[in-house]
């Protein structure tokens, strides 16, 4: 019985572990950019439509940029889609697309 446990505990672990690595993509708008710090402010938008409206926002983040370059690519007030990781509680944009 404690084997099956310590089995189950470490493929729970497994689970959290890998669904945490692998980002969806999201979207969003881009509120502020700061091109000297490498980071970028993007409004999430809200998926689905139960309790909320169409242009309802989700939560303001703030990533670095993985490479400078994605920053040049967008402007405030531009729509985005985005992936993300979260790497010892900064989130880092890996890939970054104008809509």
């Amino acid at each position: 019985m404690g084997t099956t446990k310590f089995i189950l505990a470490g493929a729970a672990v497994i689970t959290m572990l890998a669904s945490s690595a692998f980002a969806d993509d999201m979207t969003g708008m881009v509120t502020r950019i700061d091109r000297l710090n490498g980071t970028i402010s993007i409004q999430q938008t809200q998926k689905g439509t139960v309790g909320a409206s169409a242009g309802s926002a989700g939560a303001l983040q703030e990533y670095r940029a993985k490479d400078a370059a994605m920053l040049d690519a967008v402007h405030a007030g531009d729509r985005v889609s985005y992936t993300a990781t979260d790497t010892n509680g900064t989130g880092t944009l890996t890939k970054l697309q104008k809509q």
